[in-house]
């Protein structure tokens, strides 16, 4: 097959490509891509618990990462609308790019300023600007990454994008945490200066990927026909890019589609109540710092290049459904380390292992919905893969702290667990499909 005779034939070729111009920069922008997420989410559900808002309320809020899951709404807008100045400057790609990254920056001196215990309103319109500004970011980056590199290079494009991206977690999560805990020093409970000064940072941050849009090239690009009409245009820009995916996929669309609004629900709605499960176990800033957030993003490095590396050597499909089984079963020790109670050696080995078993199966996901977009296409049509992979979860999430309370940390684990069970049959079917249509 033309896939095979595309891979690597030895594991220094594999990682050689890791060092490639193309593969450093998306190091740089996937920290820029990272720093916002658990900054709306997780890391601000620590925040949000700590200031004594309620488990269910911190669920529901949760839904601001919905934002992530609508973002096929303007992508078409991305992908094909110059911005007037920036666009002639910068190219279509790191104009979108640079706007976001700004927009990202500005939101979060707002979550600084804003203090939930008088005003949750004001950190959730913050949030929500945030939120909207980093999806736009992912559209674009997306876009650029694919148009970056040919397809059998995508694997290890998305694993050092991964690796940018889990670098600006720590940063955004271990690095909030310690920068809070030092401001706050030996006080007690909620500091909300402490907190404004951790966000400002991160919002300081945001310069890293500014700088790499600055620095680096536009990719080359087919140029655009121009729109004879306002209905050509609209037809071109929002309705093409989805008829192109099911004119070349026909009847496996709508396997393909159920495969990505499922394959990573076990961690989205397990991730919601992680570190409200943290703050309620006894565990302090500094540890969930130390083993969470420096622990166990390491370990998602580790998963990501050899999930990347086992992608390019034995294929996408083999390594997806690695990645499902592995995922689904993680969740269970957190189950077990419910009742297991306080201890931080069994949160490190816990937190170790969901963490790898999250990178590998990032790194081949991410591969295989690049592998699924037509070039011409290509922002709009990854908007639709990454936004639908969060739609569901995302929603489901939004309940978890319901659940929690009804039904207890344990049962909340051991059911995320069992919602990965539908996606292990939806890899071997989509893997067969794929192997009927080259064969």
């Amino acid at each position: 097959m033309a896939d095979a005779a595309a891979r690597p034939h030895g594991w220094l070729d594999s990682l050689r490509i890791y060092l490639q111009p193309a593969s450093l920069r998306m190091l740089a922008l996937g920290f820029s891509a990272g720093l916002p997420l658990l900054l709306v989410l997780g890391t601000l559900s620590f925040r949000l618990r700590e200031a004594g808002v309620d488990r269910g309320t911190i669920g529901h809020l949760s839904w601001v990462g919905l934002a992530y899951g609508f973002k096929w709404v303007w992508a078409p807008l991305v992908d094909r609308l110059p911005l007037p100045g920036l666009t002639r400057w910068l190219g279509r790609r790191r104009s979108w790019l640079l706007l976001a990254q700004l927009g990202v920056a500005a939101g979060l001196v707002g979550m600084a300023l804003a203090d939930p215990r008088v005003s949750l309103t004001a950190v959730v319109w913050c949030a929500l600007a945030v939120a909207f500004a980093s999806a736009t970011q992912d559209i674009a980056l997306d876009a650029y990454r694919i148009e970056s590199a040919p397809t059998q290079q995508q694997p290890a494009l998305a694993a050092t994008y991964q690796t940018g991206y889990r670098l600006a977690m720590i940063w955004a999560g271990a690095g909030v945490l310690w920068l809070a805990a030092r401001a706050q020093g030996q006080a007690a409970g909620y500091d909300h200066a402490a907190w404004q000064l951790a966000y400002g940072v991160m919002a300081a941050s945001m310069a890293v990927g500014v700088l790499t849009v600055l620095l680096s090239p536009e990719p080359a690009q087919r140029p655009l026909a121009r729109a004879r009409s306002a209905g050509e245009w609209v037809h071109s820009a929002l309705i093409e890019p989805f008829a192109d995916f099911f004119r070349r996929y026909q009847w496996q669309a709508a396997l393909i589609l159920a495969l990505i609004a499922i394959y990573r629900i076990s961690d989205v709605v397990m991730g919601i109540m992680a570190n409200p499960f943290y703050v309620d176990m006894g565990y302090t800033k500094d540890e969930v710092a130390a083993v969470t957030k420096i622990y166990g993003v390491i370990m998602t490095l580790v998963g990501a290049f050899v999930g990347g590396s086992l992608a390019l050597r034995f294929g996408v499909m083999r390594i997806l459904m690695l990645g499902a089984v592995l995922s689904a079963a993680s969740n269970l020790l957190f189950a077990w380390l419910a009742g297991y109670g306080h201890s931080l050696p069994a949160l490190i080995a816990v937190v170790s292992a969901d963490n790898l078993a999250s990178g590998i199966a990032s790194a081949a996901f991410v591969g295989y919905l690049s592998s699924l977009t037509n070039i011409s296409y290509s922002a709009t049509q990854y908007a639709l893969f990454s936004s639908l992979m969060l739609m569901l979860p995302k929603f489901i999430a939004g309940f978890s702290g319901d659940y929690v309370n009804a039904f207890g940390y344990a049962n909340f684990f051991t059911s995320t667990a069992l919602l990965g069970l539908p996606v292990l049959l939806l890899v071997a079917l989509a893997a067969r499909a794929q192997r009927k249509g080259s064969g």
